[in-house]
Protein backbone atom coordinates (compact mmCIF):
# COMPACT_ATOMS: atom_id res chain seq x y z
CA UNK A 1 0.00 0.00 0.00
CA UNK A 2 1.20 3.63 -1.17
CA UNK A 3 2.04 6.05 1.66
CA UNK A 4 -0.50 9.17 1.25
CA UNK A 5 1.77 12.18 0.16
CA UNK A 6 2.66 14.58 2.58
CA UNK A 7 0.13 17.64 2.56
CA UNK A 8 -2.85 15.37 2.01
CA UNK A 9 -6.01 16.30 4.07
CA UNK A 10 -9.17 14.20 5.19
CA UNK A 11 -11.99 16.26 7.38
CA UNK A 12 -13.74 14.19 9.98
CA UNK A 13 -17.15 14.77 11.73
CA UNK A 14 -18.19 12.88 14.13
CA UNK A 15 -21.77 13.55 16.02
CA UNK A 16 -21.86 13.76 20.17
CA UNK A 17 -24.04 11.46 21.73
CA UNK A 18 -26.26 10.79 24.45
CA UNK A 19 -25.72 7.12 26.24
CA UNK A 20 -26.51 5.23 29.18
CA UNK A 21 -30.10 6.58 27.70
CA UNK A 22 -32.57 6.14 30.56
CA UNK A 23 -32.80 2.36 31.62
CA UNK A 24 -30.15 1.24 28.88
CA UNK A 25 -27.29 1.36 30.76
CA UNK A 26 -24.21 0.44 28.53
CA UNK A 27 -26.00 -0.68 26.06
CA UNK A 28 -28.07 2.19 24.67
CA UNK A 29 -26.92 5.26 22.88
CA UNK A 30 -27.60 8.17 20.48
CA UNK A 31 -25.90 10.46 17.61
CA UNK A 32 -27.27 14.36 18.40
CA UNK A 33 -27.08 17.10 15.90
CA UNK A 34 -23.22 18.57 17.44
CA UNK A 35 -20.04 17.77 16.43
CA UNK A 36 -16.56 18.06 16.73
CA UNK A 37 -14.73 18.55 13.48
CA UNK A 38 -11.12 16.93 12.91
CA UNK A 39 -9.22 17.58 9.99
CA UNK A 40 -5.94 15.57 9.50
CA UNK A 41 -3.13 16.19 7.47
CA UNK A 42 -0.06 14.10 6.71
CA UNK A 43 3.27 15.86 7.57
CA UNK A 44 6.70 15.27 7.46
CA UNK A 45 8.16 12.83 10.68
CA UNK A 46 8.36 9.32 12.10
CA UNK A 47 5.28 7.07 12.74
CA UNK A 48 5.03 8.30 16.50
CA UNK A 49 5.08 11.98 15.52
CA UNK A 50 1.39 13.68 16.12
CA UNK A 51 0.32 17.17 16.57
CA UNK A 52 -2.55 18.59 17.51
CA UNK A 53 -4.28 21.83 17.44
CA UNK A 54 -6.77 22.93 19.48
CA UNK A 55 -9.61 25.78 17.63
CA UNK A 56 -11.66 26.03 20.16
CA UNK A 57 -10.88 26.81 24.51
CA UNK A 58 -12.46 23.50 25.83
CA UNK A 59 -10.04 21.53 24.93
CA UNK A 60 -7.03 23.90 25.39
CA UNK A 61 -6.20 21.48 28.53
CA UNK A 62 -5.48 18.49 25.50
CA UNK A 63 -2.08 17.62 23.86
CA UNK A 64 -0.65 15.73 20.91
CA UNK A 65 2.32 13.05 21.63
CA UNK A 66 2.17 9.30 20.73
CA UNK A 67 -0.07 9.01 23.93
CA UNK A 68 -3.26 11.16 22.21
CA UNK A 69 -6.47 8.75 22.20
CA UNK A 70 -7.13 10.45 18.88
CA UNK A 71 -3.19 9.11 17.46
CA UNK A 72 -3.85 5.42 19.77
CA UNK A 73 -6.91 4.93 17.65
CA UNK A 74 -5.11 5.95 14.72
CA UNK A 75 -2.29 3.65 14.85
CA UNK A 76 -4.90 0.57 16.03
CA UNK A 77 -5.78 1.22 12.51
CA UNK A 78 -2.45 0.77 10.84
CA UNK A 79 -1.45 -1.84 13.12
CA UNK A 80 -4.63 -3.91 11.73
CA UNK A 81 -3.85 -3.00 8.33
CA UNK A 82 -0.82 -4.08 8.23
CA UNK A 83 0.41 -1.05 7.43
CA UNK A 84 3.41 1.56 8.31
CA UNK A 85 2.49 4.19 10.59
CA UNK A 86 2.85 7.84 9.45
CA UNK A 87 3.18 11.25 10.71
CA UNK A 88 -0.32 13.04 11.48
CA UNK A 89 -1.14 16.52 12.26
CA UNK A 90 -5.13 16.96 13.85
CA UNK A 91 -6.78 20.51 13.50
CA UNK A 92 -9.99 19.78 16.19
CA UNK A 93 -13.02 22.37 16.70
CA UNK A 94 -14.74 20.76 19.71
CA UNK A 95 -18.47 21.82 20.03
CA UNK A 96 -18.79 18.63 22.26
CA UNK A 97 -17.20 19.50 25.64
CA UNK A 98 -15.03 17.26 27.25
CA UNK A 99 -16.02 15.42 30.43
CA UNK A 100 -19.67 16.54 29.81
CA UNK A 101 -21.46 12.99 29.28
CA UNK A 102 -21.87 13.60 26.03
CA UNK A 103 -19.34 11.08 24.05
CA UNK A 104 -16.28 14.03 23.59
CA UNK A 105 -13.69 10.52 24.05
CA UNK A 106 -16.26 8.95 21.83
CA UNK A 107 -15.50 11.43 19.03
CA UNK A 108 -11.66 11.30 19.88
CA UNK A 109 -11.97 7.77 18.95
CA UNK A 110 -14.12 7.46 16.21
CA UNK A 111 -12.29 10.82 14.53
CA UNK A 112 -8.85 8.81 15.14
CA UNK A 113 -9.98 5.36 13.50
CA UNK A 114 -11.96 6.83 10.54
CA UNK A 115 -9.52 9.57 9.54
CA UNK A 116 -6.65 7.00 9.51
CA UNK A 117 -8.30 5.01 7.34
CA UNK A 118 -9.53 6.95 5.05
CA UNK A 119 -5.93 8.88 4.87
CA UNK A 120 -4.49 5.40 3.50
CA UNK A 121 -7.60 4.94 1.46
CA UNK A 122 -9.79 2.81 3.71
CA UNK A 123 -8.29 -0.62 4.04
CA UNK A 124 -10.32 -1.40 7.02
CA UNK A 125 -14.60 -2.18 6.42
CA UNK A 126 -16.73 -0.23 8.39
CA UNK A 127 -17.76 -3.08 10.46
CA UNK A 128 -14.22 -3.43 11.59
CA UNK A 129 -13.53 0.21 12.90
CA UNK A 130 -16.75 -0.74 15.06
CA UNK A 131 -15.13 -3.39 16.43
CA UNK A 132 -11.93 -1.37 17.53
CA UNK A 133 -13.62 1.36 18.72
CA UNK A 134 -15.51 -0.60 20.78
CA UNK A 135 -12.09 -2.23 22.29
CA UNK A 136 -10.85 0.80 22.56
CA UNK A 137 -13.79 2.57 24.56
CA UNK A 138 -14.52 -0.67 26.41
CA UNK A 139 -18.15 -0.47 26.18
CA UNK A 140 -20.10 0.79 22.83
CA UNK A 141 -23.17 3.06 24.25
CA UNK A 142 -21.15 5.69 23.04
CA UNK A 143 -18.83 4.71 19.49
CA UNK A 144 -21.29 2.72 18.25
CA UNK A 145 -24.36 5.83 17.26
CA UNK A 146 -21.45 8.18 17.28
CA UNK A 147 -19.69 6.12 14.25
CA UNK A 148 -23.23 4.96 12.70
CA UNK A 149 -25.71 7.36 13.75
CA UNK A 150 -29.35 7.33 15.51
CA UNK A 151 -30.24 5.21 18.13
CA UNK A 152 -28.36 1.85 18.77
CA UNK A 153 -28.66 -0.66 20.85
CA UNK A 154 -25.49 -2.66 21.39
CA UNK A 155 -24.91 -6.07 23.26
CA UNK A 156 -23.07 -8.99 23.16
CA UNK A 157 -24.79 -12.48 21.97
CA UNK A 158 -24.66 -15.83 23.25
CA UNK A 159 -21.64 -16.21 20.31
CA UNK A 160 -19.83 -13.46 22.74
CA UNK A 161 -19.92 -10.86 19.17
CA UNK A 162 -21.49 -7.80 19.60
CA UNK A 163 -24.77 -7.34 18.14
CA UNK A 164 -26.22 -3.78 17.08
CA UNK A 165 -29.61 -2.65 16.21
CA UNK A 166 -30.61 0.31 15.07
CA UNK A 167 -33.96 1.46 16.84
CA UNK A 168 -36.36 3.68 15.27
CA UNK A 169 -36.90 7.19 16.72
CA UNK A 170 -39.91 8.86 16.04
CA UNK A 171 -39.51 12.24 14.77
CA UNK A 172 -42.00 13.76 17.49
CA UNK A 173 -39.28 13.37 19.94
CA UNK A 174 -36.81 16.07 20.56
CA UNK A 175 -34.24 16.40 22.70
CA UNK A 176 -32.78 19.04 25.09
CA UNK A 177 -29.73 18.74 27.05
CA UNK A 178 -28.53 20.64 29.76
CA UNK A 179 -24.57 21.18 29.70
CA UNK A 180 -22.90 22.48 32.79
CA UNK A 181 -19.85 24.28 33.29
CA UNK A 182 -18.86 21.68 35.63
CA UNK A 183 -16.83 18.83 34.64
CA UNK A 184 -17.39 15.05 35.62
CA UNK A 185 -15.24 12.20 34.76
CA UNK A 186 -16.02 9.31 33.79
CA UNK A 187 -13.48 7.74 36.22
CA UNK A 188 -14.88 9.16 38.85
CA UNK A 189 -18.82 8.40 38.03
CA UNK A 190 -17.64 4.56 37.94
CA UNK A 191 -16.12 4.65 41.32
CA UNK A 192 -19.36 4.89 42.70
CA UNK A 193 -21.03 2.53 40.78
CA UNK A 194 -21.43 -0.38 42.87
CA UNK A 195 -20.18 -4.23 42.48
CA UNK A 196 -23.16 -5.58 42.56
CA UNK A 197 -26.80 -4.72 42.18
CA UNK A 198 -30.33 -6.48 43.54
CA UNK A 199 -31.90 -8.54 41.03
CA UNK A 200 -35.44 -6.61 41.43
CA UNK A 201 -33.11 -3.70 40.57
CA UNK A 202 -31.82 -5.56 37.32
CA UNK A 203 -35.61 -6.62 36.55
CA UNK A 204 -36.93 -2.87 36.55
CA UNK A 205 -34.46 -1.65 34.21
CA UNK A 206 -35.37 -4.61 31.64
CA UNK A 207 -38.89 -3.72 31.74
CA UNK A 208 -38.71 -0.15 31.41
CA UNK A 209 -36.19 -0.86 28.46
CA UNK A 210 -38.80 -2.27 26.77
CA UNK A 211 -41.73 0.13 27.23
CA UNK A 212 -38.39 3.24 26.39
CA UNK A 213 -37.75 1.44 22.99
CA UNK A 214 -41.91 1.40 21.56
CA UNK A 215 -42.48 4.71 23.24
CA UNK A 216 -39.54 6.11 21.07
CA UNK A 217 -40.45 4.05 18.23
CA UNK A 218 -44.33 4.50 17.94
CA UNK A 219 -44.04 8.62 19.52
CA UNK A 220 -46.02 7.39 22.54
CA UNK A 221 -45.68 9.59 25.37
CA UNK A 222 -46.97 7.40 28.09
CA UNK A 223 -44.63 5.15 27.66
CA UNK A 224 -41.54 6.83 26.70
CA UNK A 225 -42.46 8.55 30.62
CA UNK A 226 -42.59 5.20 32.15
CA UNK A 227 -39.39 4.48 30.66
CA UNK A 228 -37.23 6.85 30.89
CA UNK A 229 -36.40 5.16 34.37
CA UNK A 230 -33.21 3.92 35.75
CA UNK A 231 -31.99 1.75 38.80
CA UNK A 232 -28.63 0.75 37.71
CA UNK A 233 -26.17 3.90 37.90
CA UNK A 234 -28.46 7.14 38.52
CA UNK A 235 -29.31 6.18 41.99
CA UNK A 236 -25.43 6.43 42.71
CA UNK A 237 -24.33 9.44 39.95
CA UNK A 238 -27.02 12.39 40.91
CA UNK A 239 -24.98 12.87 44.28
CA UNK A 240 -22.08 13.76 42.07
CA UNK A 241 -23.95 16.52 40.31
CA UNK A 242 -24.38 19.66 42.13
CA UNK A 243 -28.27 20.51 41.55
CA UNK A 244 -28.77 17.89 39.19
CA UNK A 245 -31.96 16.46 40.43
CA UNK A 246 -33.63 20.06 40.78
CA UNK A 247 -32.59 20.26 37.12
CA UNK A 248 -34.34 17.16 36.72
CA UNK A 249 -37.53 18.09 38.52
CA UNK A 250 -37.37 21.75 36.23
CA UNK A 251 -37.28 19.66 33.41
CA UNK A 252 -40.18 17.35 34.18
CA UNK A 253 -42.33 19.80 35.70
CA UNK A 254 -41.94 22.22 32.40
CA UNK A 255 -43.13 19.55 30.51
CA UNK A 256 -40.25 16.68 29.43
CA UNK A 257 -41.45 13.50 29.00
CA UNK A 258 -38.92 11.81 31.00
CA UNK A 259 -34.90 12.96 31.90
CA UNK A 260 -32.11 11.33 32.44
CA UNK A 261 -28.45 11.77 33.33
CA UNK A 262 -26.51 11.61 30.07
CA UNK A 263 -23.51 8.88 29.75
CA UNK A 264 -22.25 9.59 32.85
CA UNK A 265 -22.84 12.68 33.73
CA UNK A 266 -22.95 16.13 34.80
CA UNK A 267 -25.09 16.95 31.45
CA UNK A 268 -28.57 15.81 31.90
CA UNK A 269 -30.94 14.40 29.04
CA UNK A 270 -34.79 15.68 28.72
CA UNK A 271 -37.26 14.34 25.64
CA UNK A 272 -40.22 16.46 25.16
CA UNK A 273 -42.25 17.22 22.35
CA UNK A 274 -41.22 19.89 19.84
CA UNK A 275 -43.64 22.63 21.70
CA UNK A 276 -42.27 22.11 25.16
CA UNK A 277 -38.64 22.43 23.90
CA UNK A 278 -38.56 26.45 24.50
CA UNK A 279 -39.80 25.75 27.91
CA UNK A 280 -37.58 22.61 28.83
CA UNK A 281 -34.63 24.52 28.34
CA UNK A 282 -35.50 27.87 30.16
CA UNK A 283 -36.58 25.69 33.04
CA UNK A 284 -33.43 23.26 32.98
CA UNK A 285 -30.93 26.55 32.86
CA UNK A 286 -32.79 28.35 35.86
CA UNK A 287 -32.75 25.55 38.00
CA UNK A 288 -29.22 25.39 37.79
CA UNK A 289 -28.52 29.16 38.23
CA UNK A 290 -30.45 28.28 41.94
CA UNK A 291 -27.63 26.22 41.93
CA UNK A 292 -24.72 28.47 41.12
CA UNK A 293 -23.95 26.34 37.82
CA UNK A 294 -23.57 27.84 35.03
CA UNK A 295 -24.83 25.87 32.29
CA UNK A 296 -26.22 25.74 28.64
CA UNK A 297 -29.54 23.90 27.40
CA UNK A 298 -29.55 23.12 23.43
CA UNK A 299 -32.56 21.49 21.29
CA UNK A 300 -30.89 18.87 19.73
CA UNK A 301 -32.44 16.20 16.92
CA UNK A 302 -31.09 13.05 16.54
CA UNK A 303 -28.49 12.82 14.20
CA UNK A 304 -28.53 9.77 12.06
CA UNK A 305 -26.20 9.85 9.46
CA UNK A 306 -23.24 9.45 11.97
CA UNK A 307 -20.16 9.99 11.00
CA UNK A 308 -18.57 11.30 7.72
CA UNK A 309 -15.65 11.69 6.21
CA UNK A 310 -14.49 13.92 3.32
CA UNK A 311 -10.70 14.77 1.39
CA UNK A 312 -9.79 18.10 1.07
CA UNK A 313 -8.39 19.19 -2.05
CA UNK A 314 -4.87 21.09 -2.11
CA UNK A 315 -2.42 21.54 0.37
Amino acid sequence: MSIPEVGKKIRVTVPSTTANLGPGFDCLGAALDLYNEFIFTRIEGGGDRFDLIMESTDGNHLRGGPENLVFRAAQKVWESANIDHIALEARVKLAVPPARGLGSSATAIVAGLIGANAIMNSPLSKEKLLELAIDIEGHPDNVVPSLLGGLCLTARSSSKRWRIIRCDWHDSIKAVVAIPAIRLSTSEARKVMPKNVPISDAVTNMGALTLLLNGLKAGNEELIKEGMFDMLHEPYRWKLIKGGLEVKDAALNAGALGCAISGAGPSILALCKEENGKKVSQAMVKAWEKSGVASRAPFLNIQTKGSQFSTISGK
